[in-house]
């Protein structure tokens, strides 16, 4: 694994004292063995500074989950968006007013 996909994977984490996210430049990678890795990380907002000891494994991509059939899979697969599908979506979020239990109906969600 890559250092630069480690660092950014420790932007997606907090600071223990202040909850501010970590920012990419200020995380340092110390070394790593295997699957261990070493991080130094300086909070940009309350300037605490720790040490990181992260076990970060390469997982394999999630099943996907659908409920359409493999007939429907294919067919929107071959589907491309057109500019006026595009133009479309526009003249409809215009106008709309954001609400959406109006939109599918209540009765169908409860």
């Amino acid at each position: 694994m890559e250092e630069k996909l480690v660092r950014r994977l420790m932007t997606s984490m907090k600071c223990e004292s202040c909850g501010q996210n970590y920012e990419f430049g200020n995380i340092d990678v110390l070394g790593h063995r295997e699957d261990m890795w070493f991080l130094r990380v300086l909070c940009s907002t309350c300037h605490t500074q720790c040490l990181v000891a992260a076990v970060v494994k390469e997982g394999k991509a999630p099943k996907e989950v659908s409920d359409l059939t493999d007939a429907e899979v294919i067919e929107y697969r071959s589907k491309t968006i057109e500019i006026d599908d595009v133009l479309d979506m526009h003249n409809f979020l215009v106008n709309f007013n954001g609400d959406f239990s109006n939109l599918f109906g209540q009765e169908k969600y409860r």
